[in-house]
């Protein structure tokens, strides 16, 4: 059976932290919390726990992720955040998967709960993840905050059984915030990148994120939860493309 270290970032994750590590106990041959100075109680759960626990200054998702990665003893890694935890499907599949390893990286569905209820459409379900990966194989990118693993070319990928559960948001204003927070990180990661904006974009791109989630991707069958997480889908990509407009307009 191979060895497997399980690498999780966290900052202010106190409300579930306590179901991830749990969640692991009989996964993970070892636990890493990569912690970006929590101000809560998130230390205090992981010294509960046997844990490796370490503080390092949060410069991006994907910059953390990999530092994370790169603490691990094992060569084989889980990564999680903080807010998420396996179902128990999904353990007895990572389980299996220790004892015939056969590809280079595995997906599983995460399945998102917002405001108490677990949604199963827009662009929420299935939302695709690779999540348990051989080291080396590849690194984790994107445009933060949307990172993803990306594995080398050429390398394979398995699909794992059950979901990897994670509690978004706990209510509306929560939501609010993050999408402000969010469509600025993502303008400010655009605009390194060089990527432009124009009032096209700003028009197009929100409105047809909206439609794809919505009814493309069936949004409408999570009643007035989807519905908002639809229209918050528009405001993120809205802002975004606005803040990356100004952003040129105001930066040299």
């Amino acid at each position: 059976m191979i060895k497997l270290s399980a690498v999780i970032i966290t900052y202010n994750e106190d409300e579930h932290l306590e179901k991830c590590l749990r969640s692991l106990i009989d996964v993970a041959d070892e636990i890493i919390v990569v912690d970006s100075f929590s101000t809560d109680k998130t230390p205090e759960i992981c010294n509960s726990f046997n844990v490796t626990f370490s503080q390092n200054a949060f410069e991006g998702y994907i910059e953390q992720k990999n530092y994370a990665v790169s603490l691990a003893k094992h060569d084989y890694i889980l990564s999680l955040d903080g807010d998420e935890a396996l179902s128990e499907t999904l353990k007895s599949s990572i389980l299996k998967v220790k004892n015939n390893w056969q590809f280079d990286g595995y997906y599983c569905n995460r399945l998102n709960n917002y405001c108490g209820q677990w949604i199963k459409h827009s662009d929420w379900y299935p939302d695709k993840k690779l999540r348990l990966f051989k080291k080396e194989s590849g690194e984790w990118k994107g445009i933060n905050p949307h990172d993803s693993y990306k594995l080398k070319k050429g390398l394979t990928s398995g699909k794992l059984q059950g979901d990897l559960l994670h509690w978004i948001y706990r209510d509306y204003s929560e939501h609010n915030l993050k999408v402000e927070k969010f469509s600025t990180i993502a303008s400010e990661a655009y605009y390194k990148l060089g990527k432009k904006s124009s009032i096209w974009k700003i028009l197009f791109r929100p409105t047809w994120a909206f439609f794809k989630a919505y009814f493309l991707r069936f949004g409408f069958l999570d009643g007035l939860n989807g519905l908002i997480i639809c229209v918050q889908t528009y405001n993120v990509t809205f802002l975004k493309y606005v803040k990356l407009y100004r952003l040129w307009k105001t930066k040299p």
